[in-house]
């Protein structure tokens, strides 16, 4: 499965309502570091899928969802299951890192 957009209307049902553990990524079009790891969470997504949904929140065009997770900088991951968050990091890493994290968290 693609990454999915997500937007501060459809935050909730895609992101806390799930069924499976969701991946948000919070990230901007200008971010260098959220371009990097961009294409990881791509593959990611469509390896693991079934097992994860990945979603991307642009933090410019979605700002209430950044602010109501508290985030300070981007890109900023959180791993949420049963609508709750359990894992959470900033920054870039490379694939098997965030890799490990998902499964670590899942």
């Amino acid at each position: 499965m693609a990454t999915v957009a997500v937007t501060d209307e459809t935050f909730d049902a895609e992101v806390k309502n799930s069924d499976i553990p969701v991946v948000v990524d919070f990230w901007a079009e200008w971010c260098g570091p959220c371009k990097q790891i961009g294409p990881a969470l791509e593959e990611l997504s469509n390896e693991m899928d079934g097992k994860i949904k990945v979603v991307k929140v642009d933090v410019d065009s979605n700002p209430n969802s950044a602010v109501a997770m508290g985030v300070r900088g981007i890109p900023a991951l959180f791993i949420f299951k049963d609508g709750e968050v359990v894992s959470n990091r900033s920054g870039a890493a490379p694939k098997a890192a965030l890799q490990s994290w998902i499964e670590d968290a899942i």
